[in-house]
């Protein structure tokens, strides 16, 4: 244990003088009581009586021990548990994110989905955000400036084509805290490429979209990295199964979710699915991403807690003495 204001522990010198000036006050009365009680006045004392007398003024005196304890504001070292890793906003920025089969839009939902989200996280997380079309880019680092989180989800807006697969990879890039490459293995499937990504087993990537993909990289490829990676992909689905048709350019585009691609990418990295950008959905998202819980040692101030015995003390003392013998002291 350690004190903010040590100094004050000199005010504990006055806990020995008034024991000793209780005791001087118990040899007064006992030699009162052996004069009264040679002339018959009062009974002599007896020995239980004699040792229960000493019990409330022994509480009381720890009961100013620890009020003076109190006075130099002790702390103690306290083990707190507390949830920390990585969580990555994935948006679809694609032109498909501007229909309104989801109020008032795809995109206007994303971000009012993922404002609630980052609301909803403690301090020690760190939050990302990244916005894919045809390419993906880091909008936000990792960091744990909600601030910052916000602004660059507020600054979204929807144009091009949609690649999931480069919305993964982007992700990882941010978790891992630099550029993840990826290319064509011998088989024609997307794999990993330079130095091994490593592994962030308390990291998770929250992917909003309506789940259309234009072009590649093959989604469920990258995928498959992520989970190498020990990252695990929750895909939001953004509009309905029967879709709306959206004007681009002059030109009427049909839109609508593609449910099973993105149960497919939650399914490879063992996440979860969520059909819609509710408060529900970002109840359940925030119960279900697994983050690591550690435990660290913070020095905490105990003072209100010390205080708290103090009081205890005090009226446990003054109680038993006032019940036994009608006095406090």
């Amino acid at each position: 244990m350690t004190f903010t204001w040590p100094w004050m522990l000199t005010a504990l010198l006055a806990v020995p003088l008034l024991g000793l000036g209780y005791q001087a006050l118990l040899r007064r009365r006992a030699s009162r009581r052996t004069a009264l009680a040679a002339l018959g006045l009062v009974a002599p004392a007896g020995v239980s009586a004699g040792r229960r007398r000493h019990v409330g003024p022994v509480l009381i005196l720890g009961a100013l021990t620890l009020m003076l304890l109190a006075l130099a504001r002790p702390e103690a070292t306290v083990a707190q548990p507390r949830r920390e890793g990585t969580v990555v906003l994935a948006f679809d920025t694609s032109g498909s994110m501007a229909a309104t089969d989801l109020a008032p839009s795809r995109m206007a939902a994303a971000q009012a989905a993922a404002r609630a989200f980052v609301d909803r996280q403690p301090a020690t997380v760190r939050i990302g955000v990244v916005a894919f079309g045809e390419s993906g880019l880091i909008t936000q680092q990792p960091t744990t400036d909600t601030s910052l989180v916000r602004a660059a989800i507020d600054r979204l807006a929807p144009q091009g084509g949609t690649s999931l697969g480069r919305g993964i990879q982007t992700s990882l890039s941010a978790i891992a805290g630099r550029a993840v490459q990826v290319g064509q293995a011998g088989d024609g499937s997307v794999e990993a490429q330079g130095a091994d990504i490593g592994f962030f087993g308390s990291s998770a990537v929250v992917l909003l979209s309506d789940g259309e993909n234009t072009t590649g990289p093959d989604p469920v490829q990258l995928a498959e990295i992520a989970a190498t990676a020990g990252v695990r992909i929750y895909p939001i689905g953004l509009g309905s199964p029967q879709g709306t048709v959206l004007e681009v350019e002059g030109y009427q585009v049909a839109t609508a979710l593609d449910e099973s691609l993105l149960r497919e990418v939650a399914t490879t990295t063992q996440a979860r699915y969520f059909a819609a950008a509710d408060e529900q959905t970002l109840t359940d998202v925030y119960k279900s991403i697994d983050l690591a819980w550690t435990v660290r040692a913070e020095q905490v101030e105990v003072t209100a807690l010390v205080a708290g015995g103090a009081a205890l003390l005090l009226l446990l003392g003054a109680g038993l003495s006032f019940l036994w013998f009608g006095r406090v002291i």
